[in-house]
């Protein structure tokens, strides 16, 4: 601690420490120099990192059917099961991207809309019939998106549904008809809902039906462990892509499916990524990420997230993909 003394023997104000050694004026000069360029390196630093940290807004998929249902199970139950888990979680708004052409044939299909919608979180355009683009030009896709939104309307009234989720993250297989339909979407008033964290969940969903149906709990365990065990190796390629496009995290969208698995799994993903200091936000919080103006502007037709395709677009090698498919594809299968 610092105090202000006059040394008899000086004409000058100095400073000591609690040594009591005497320093002349000049030397706490010096000092504070030395001192104010440690705060400015600091400041600067702080204003150069991003104020957001690890951030991530959580999406569902085909709503209102998704994968095999396990059996004594509805598609109602299933989408109970994931409102209840966001709503103990306390988590922003969520929203589901809806095929209003799924699971019609379903008496619980409407019911779970309305259910989402009641329970206060939105709803998005997923396509009326989740056709792929891959295969449908850039006008059929557009008829597609029309079909789903006088049911969007009904549901979310003056809300926000100009939301936009391409059907297996195929955005256009050549530059021209990427082109074209984003420049469709945006006239109508639409956001991409980009995807940037991915660890395919939906593969799990089919197994776990099986596994159900033949009482297999071992089996089931498995599925367990490398449910999460992947979200976790994922989470990690993620973040290293955002890193080496971007020095940092970016505001992460995770892309999940409204499947029988995943409402089991989503209370201990939640705490996966809680562990690893992420904190949740909206789609449209997340989105606001500068990273998201840049468009990867590439046609590709095997699609691919926001980050995978900003990695093709600047022509970096992408890690390998490790996903067990065919275990799971195995699994309960006797």
């Amino acid at each position: 601690m610092w105090r202000e003394l006059i040394c008899r023997n000086m004409n000058h104000v100095v400073r000591y420490a609690r040594s009591g050694r005497c320093m002349s004026k000049p030397f706490w000069r010096r000092m504070e120099k030395l001192i104010v360029r440690k705060l400015i390196l600091a400041l600067f630093i702080s204003l150069a990192a991003p104020a957001w940290g690890q951030n991530m807004a959580v999406t569902f998929d085909d709503l209102p059917a998704h994968g095999p249902l396990p059996p004594g199970m509805t598609r109602l139950e299933i989408a109970q099961s994931i409102l209840k888990t966001l709503k103990r979680e306390n988590l922003p708004p969520v929203y589901g991207f809806i095929n209003g052409g799924r699971g019609a044939e379903d008496p619980d299909s409407l019911s779970v809309l309305q259910a989402w919608q009641t329970a206060g979180q939105p709803l998005g355009n997923h396509t009326w019939a989740h056709l792929d683009l891959n295969k449908e030009s850039a006008e059929e896709f557009g008829a597609e998106v029309l079909k789903n939104e006088p049911l969007l309307k009904s549901l979310m009234s003056s809300e926000d549904w100009h939301w936009l989720r391409y059907p297996f993250l195929h955005e256009g297989d050549t530059l021209e008809k990427r082109r074209a339909v984003r420049a469709w979407l945006f006239a109508r008033g639409y956001k991409i809902a980009e995807v940037s964290m991915d660890f395919e969940d939906y593969l799990w969903n089919e197994p776990y039906a099986r596994c159900v149906a033949n009482h297999d709990e071992a089996s089931i365990r498995k599925l367990h462990d490398s449910y999460l065990a992947v979200a976790n190796q994922y989470y990690g390629v993620f973040s290293t892509l955002s890193h080496l496009l971007y020095g940092r995290d970016v505001k992460y969208v995770l892309l999940m499916h409204v499947g029988a698995f995943d409402a089991r799994m989503l209370p201990e993903l939640l705490t996966l990524y809680r562990a690893k200091g992420v904190s949740f936000v909206s789609l449209s919080d997340a989105m606001s990420d500068p990273a998201y103006q840049n468009d990867p502007d590439i046609g590709e037709p095997t699609g691919g997230t926001f980050l995978e395709l900003m990695m093709q677009k600047k022509r970096l090698k992408l890690p390998a993909n490790t996903k067990p498919y065919k275990k799971l594809e195995a699994m309960c299968r006797s």
